[in-house]
């Protein structure tokens, strides 16, 4: 047995990074899936491209979903992968996954919301405690996957 758990260590160490993104690229399809079916399709807060007509928005959240679940899928195979060579490491791809989500989140509210403009959160309403609220979340999940992972690495491929 003894044997088996040092192998799986060794195929953990040998495959972190791929770990990590792999955790990345869920953490990226789960938060841009969570911000399509909530604020765009059961709020209709907004649309991913907000600055045409209805159709090009609708479009727009179609090319955005499938956006979503292609980087969800890809990091699934990459888990599959890493399990069948017995070398996924659940806390660094935890860790993984929260620095996605945040990455994506700070992304899309920086970057989308406020320089190319996007869209806003909502409108008709106060934006700043939005903006606030989106960007404070997506700087709390990259604390919290910054720690998780920096834990990992240090506990080393041994424990979970």
């Amino acid at each position: 047995m003894e044997k088996k758990h040092e192998a799986t260590a060794n195929q953990r160490v040998v495959h972190r990074t791929r770990n990590s993104w792999s955790g990345f690229l869920f953490g990226v399809g789960l938060v841009a899936f969570i911000d399509e079916a909530v604020f765009h399709q059961l709020l209709h807060w907004h649309h991913f491209y907000d600055k045409s007509s209805t159709a090009a928005g609708l479009v727009s959240d179609g090319l955005f979903h499938a956006f979503s679940w292609f980087a969800t899928i890809a990091s699934l195979f990459i888990v599959a992968d890493l399990r069948r060579r017995g070398g996924w490491w659940v806390k660094r791809w935890i860790g993984g996954v929260l620095l996605g989500a945040g990455a994506f989140q700070l992304y899309d509210g920086i970057v989308q919301h406020k320089l190319m403009g996007l869209h806003q959160i909502r409108y008709g309403v106060k934006i700043a405690p939005y903006d606030i609220t989106w960007n404070v979340l997506a700087c709390l999940m990259l604390l919290i996957g910054i720690i998780l992972t920096w834990f990992a690495r240090k506990q080393g491929a041994h424990h979970d």
